[in-house]
């Protein structure tokens, strides 16, 4: 199964909302890749900023996957991966 650049950002909005106990509304989440750095991602939760590792938006899908598609994934069952944009792999 492949997740878009949309859900992954869906599944990272979603998963820190709950974590923080705020409106979905008040996330946003920007992709990054950087070759050295590898993925991770710059979110705001209610106009605070902070950067997130590849760890945490394979957390975020894993919990996604489990809420919205009834699959048990593990975070070594996702690949990341870029081309025009970036997208996830599930195995």
């Amino acid at each position: 199964m492949r997740l878009s650049m949309d859900e992954i950002v869906n599944a990272v909005c979603l998963h820190l909302s709950e974590r923080h106990e705020v409106p979905v509304e008040s996330v946003e989440v920007e992709l990054l890749f950087d070759e050295e750095q590898g993925f991770s991602a710059e979110v705001s939760v209610q106009g605070r900023s902070r950067f997130i590792i590849e760890a945490n938006i394979k957390e975020a899908i894993a919990r996604y996957m489990l809420t919205e598609y009834d699959q048990r994934v593990f975070p070594s069952q996702i690949t990341l991966d870029v081309e025009d944009e970036i997208w996830a792999d599930i195995a």
